[in-house]
């Protein structure tokens, strides 16, 4: 029997879709919902698909999101509680 390696988590953001998704694969593992106004990111909600829990996959999909948004510049603000803790845990991504 082969072991077969799952592919790396991928985040990506779907402005058109107003979410960033985590991939495995070619699958939306999770999702992290927010809107966008004067520079501003609002993280409304994030879900990670049951069948993909227990990965850590709620963590690359915040910290894919939060990254993408300092990238491009976007002030921070976590209404989401998923989102609002992961913050607490890793103060570096503090808004």
């Amino acid at each position: 029997m082969t072991d077969v390696a799952e592919p790396a988590p991928v985040v990506v953001d779907r402005p058109e879709r107003s979410r960033f998704e985590v991939l495995v694969g070619d699958e939306v593992a999770g999702r992290a919902f927010y809107t966008l106004d004067d520079g501003l990111i609002v993280f409304t909600h994030t879900e990670v698909d049951d069948r993909f829990g227990g990965r850590g996959l709620g963590g690359v999909l915040a910290r894919g999101a939060l990254d993408a948004a300092r990238a491009r510049g976007l002030r921070v603000r976590p209404d989401c509680p998923f989102i609002r803790s992961w913050i607490e845990k890793h103060p570096e991504y503090s808004p």
